[in-house]
């Protein structure tokens, strides 16, 4: 309350409020004046000691708008895991969950489960997609800051090394192919080291008949732009795509899907049928990639030659590449040719 000053002076009366601790004193001309003040410095007070309100949604809407964003950003396949990881963490959590309503331990036991049924690898990859929704919920929608999901210490991983097949049952899954078209993705794989979307995605425009060349779009960046890169083809993959681009429509892409009529996104089961079908072991199609890596160091290619041909690092600008196709050249006809399976 305001009190007035003994002595006889021009503003006789203090006005007065305690503000962390410390007492702070201003003089008025009248008690009015002096209670006003003081009501005004209370209120400025409680504002500032009353703690900002967090902007709350739920985990429901968090996981559509971070999906919403990861689609138009990221690459189908990276799109699609952290999908199918959202979906697991509604098995242990309610939609209508609210993002500042879970705690370590709900974070910890849902990932300890990912541990336990599919492995440590699995429950890490979970755990990094959603660190990076939880990350981006604080820059884009104002959720908490403390992650729970990087807290969690990461789980320990048994990798086993990838299967590369031998070049003779490479050759069995080529002639165990169905279709021309088939045979011809496949021979992609081997003489391009190439990246299944990288197949997937290819047009007629990105291969150039006459220097004999293929443009092939990576999105390794991190901010999900492509980058181009164009490689030199081998004789052998020239000959077979322009007897398919020959006998093409008017589509587009290069391989389409013929049950559809549109461009692949994904091959379920195809190489493990092939697989099948040849009497080989089952391996993958990134697994031919390691392969072409592995027969061109082993015949000597130049490190630098591979590196370029599986665009591994941070790629520079076309041109470079442009002007590397001439040595690459030599190191790419390295590659088999077609061989008769006995």
């Amino acid at each position: 309350m305001p009190y007035k000053r003994k002595e006889r002076c021009k503003n006789p009366w203090i006005g007065q409020v305690r503000k962390n601790g410390t007492q702070i004193k201003q003089s008025f001309t009248s008690k009015k004046e002096a209670l006003r003040w003081e009501v005004e410095e209370k209120r400025k007070i409680a504002q500032q000691l009353v703690p900002l309100k967090t902007h709350t949604i739920s985990l429901g809407e968090l996981a559509i708008k971070y999906l919403n964003f990861s689609k138009s950003k990221h690459s189908l396949k990276t799109y699609q895991e952290k999908r199918r990881c959202l979906k697991r963490l509604f098995t242990c959590f309610k939609k209508e969950t609210p993002v500042n309503g879970i705690d370590i331990y709900q974070v910890l036991t849902f990932l300890q489960e990912q541990n336990d049924s599919r492995s440590g690898n699995a429950a890490n990859k979970d755990r990094k997609h959603l660190i990076a929704a939880w990350n981006w919920g604080v820059k884009y929608l104002s959720i908490p800051t403390t992650n729970h999901f990087a807290s969690v210490d990461r789980f320990s991983e048994t990798r086993k090394p990838r299967y590369v097949p031998p070049l003779k049952d490479f050759w069995k899954a080529y002639d165990a192919a169905h279709t021309d078209q088939d045979r011809t993705m496949l021979l992609c794989y081997l003489h391009l080291a190439a990246r299944r979307s990288e197949v997937f995605d290819l047009i007629w425009d990105d291969i150039d008949f006459n220097e004999k060349q293929v443009r092939l779009y990576s999105q390794k960046n991190k901010d999900g732009s492509r980058e181009a890169c164009w490689l030199p083809m081998t004789n052998e993959l020239h000959d077979e795509l322009y007897s398919m681009k020959k006998e093409s429509s008017e589509n587009d892409f290069v391989f389409l899907d013929s049950q559809t009529g549109f461009r692949y996104y994904q091959r379920r089961h195809w190489m493990k049928n092939i697989c099948h079908r040849a009497g080989v072991k089952h391996f993958g199609m990134h697994a031919i990639r390691h392969m072409t890596a592995s027969i061109l160091a082993q015949a000597g290619a130049p490190m630098i030659d591979i590196q370029t041909i599986l665009r591994h690092g941070n790629l520079r600008t076309t041109e470079i590449y442009i002007r590397r196709l001439t040595p690459m050249r030599s190191s790419l006809n390295l590659l088999p040719q077609k061989q008769k399976t006995t």
